[in-house]
């Protein structure tokens, strides 16, 4: 884990309320892996008081992280607003990111909306192995550009609710013809998106007996484990109890969740 003051190479719109900003942190990118994040400063002072999280979406060059961002409210509005050359304090890596194979079968993204974040940064490190990622989101212009992004031979399918782009539908229909296909199955589903449709993911992944695993979203405070702000409930083979998205995820295997009991965006 590093602190330290990152400066802001880029920060530039890339979708409907979604913002790409590519930050000079050599030292966190280098150690970094895949679904991990990073707690943002969001300016000078202590207004906003706490940091941010933000998954590592990929990396632009040897040294320029990526982060994915969505304006929600005050603090990504403020950060929205950051030109080039400001300093952020930056903490990272932090978290468990994805357990990925070293070879073998195909690696299947399923990212809904903001979602893609940290698949990006995972379609970046299966260069020269077999990955192929689906996505959906609410309508087209919501659809970040990622041919500048991951390698070309990524294989990627769309869709939108509204049906702007690709077919109409949700990104779990999509998941659910892939895994019903005649063809060799995914060797692993990472996905990240809203809880509901992380919870069908892992519903359609246990059917069809494909390993899964699942990044969380979670309001965080601290972003290390110490303020227990950003628990889910564990399933019993997990032990039951809570974990901590921030510590003992974001990513988990999707059995170690107990999604009844889990209520999540």
């Amino acid at each position: 884990m590093i602190d330290m003051r990152a400066a802001v190479r880029f920060n530039e719109a890339v979708a409907k309320d979604l913002f790409l900003m590519g930050l000079e942190a050599p030292a966190i990118l280098h150690s970094a892996r895949p679904g991990q994040f990073v707690m943002l400063g969001l300016g000078e002072g202590a207004d906003p008081l706490l940091r941010r999280p933000f998954s590592i979406c990929g990396r632009k060059g040897e040294d320029t992280l990526l982060i994915l961002y969505r304006i929600v409210g005050r603090g990504t509005a403020l950060l929205a607003r950051l030109g080039e050359g400001v300093d952020l304090p930056c903490l990272g890596p932090l978290g468990r990111g994805f357990d990925l194979p070293e070879d073998g079968g195909t690696v299947l993204a399923v990212a809904g909306g903001i979602g893609i974040a940290p698949l990006v940064s995972l379609m970046q490190s299966r260069s020269g192995r077999p990955c192929e990622c689906l996505i959906g989101c609410r309508t087209a212009a919501e659809l970040v550009p990622l041919d500048a992004l991951v390698p070309p031979d990524r294989v990627i399918r769309v869709i939108t609710d509204d049906g702007s782009s690709g077919r109409r539908g949700l990104v779990t229909d999509l998941l659910e013809e892939r895994l019903g296909r005649k063809e060799k199955p995914p060797g692993l589903i990472c996905a990240c998106g809203p809880q509901p449709m992380l919870r069908e993911v892992a519903r359609l992944a246990a059917q069809a007996h494909v390993s899964c695993q699942v990044s969380l979203e979670a309001r965080m405070a601290c972003g290390v484990g110490a303020c227990q702000g950003c628990v889910v409930a564990a399933s019993t083979g997990a032990g039951g109890g809570y974990l901590r998205v921030c510590r003992e995820g974001p990513v988990f295997d999707a059995e170690e969740v107990d999604w009844g009991r889990s209520h999540g965006r």
